[in-house]
């Protein structure tokens, strides 16, 4: 198998984290991609054609596309276990969900400032997407932290990438500040043999 990835993509973290945790290392080739919104000639658009990163290039020449896609596919194959039985699975997906959802405005955020020239860039629409994202590691603090300190699972795969990457390109704005409990758990998480692996390049 092929895993068109780019070192800085959480999103192409998750899936490597997930490759590790599965055992599945020695039978997937990493592939280096990249591009923009506005260039994608850098992307296996033969394979995925919205041009995103991750995609997974199966054996048989099939290709599986979008990290959750993806991730589950190979915690499958390797029975990973990052994938519980319901009544178990919802949380674990809700929690992906909130991780890939505050990935995405942390995303919105970096496109803003790099795609748009600087007279058409919207302060008010980047503070909007800031706003989701703060939102979303409240209530983590406040209601997940149990579900956290629980068994290792693809929530806390997606989580653990997320804020990697608001360290990498939002370290200014200091999401550890007023959520001790979610800190204290990243600072944990990240020792993990998988994510410590996986680090995200320095910005």
């Amino acid at each position: 198998m092929e895993l068109y990835w780019s070192p800085a993509s959480p999103y192409a973290r998750k899936c490597r984290v997930t490759l590790i945790e599965a055992g599945l290392e020695d039978r997937v080739r990493l592939m280096t991609a990249m591009g923009s919104p506005y260039d994608s000639s850098g992307m296996p658009v033969a394979h995925n054609p919205l041009g995103k990163l991750p995609t997974l290039v199966r054996a048989d020449g099939c290709a599986l596309y979008d990290s959750r896609v993806i991730c589950r596919y190979l915690d499958a194959v390797g029975k990973g276990g990052l994938y519980p039985e319901p009544p178990h699975l919802w949380e674990t997906l809700t929690l992906e969900a909130t991780a890939d959802g505050i990935t995405d405005a942390a995303i919105l955020m970096v496109y803003e400032a790099r795609m748009r020239p600087e007279e058409m860039r919207l302060e008010q629409w980047v503070e909007a997407q800031w706003e989701k994202a703060t939102r979303a590691l409240d209530m983590l603090e406040e209601r997940w932290i149990s579900h956290l300190a629980g068994p290792f699972d693809a929530g806390h795969v997606a989580l653990a990438c997320t804020l990697g990457y608001l360290d990498l390109r939002f370290a200014a704005r200091e999401w550890r500040k007023g959520r001790p409990a979610l800190s204290a758990w990243f600072e944990k998480v990240s020792a993990r043999p998988s994510l410590a692996a996986t680090a995200p390049p320095a910005a």
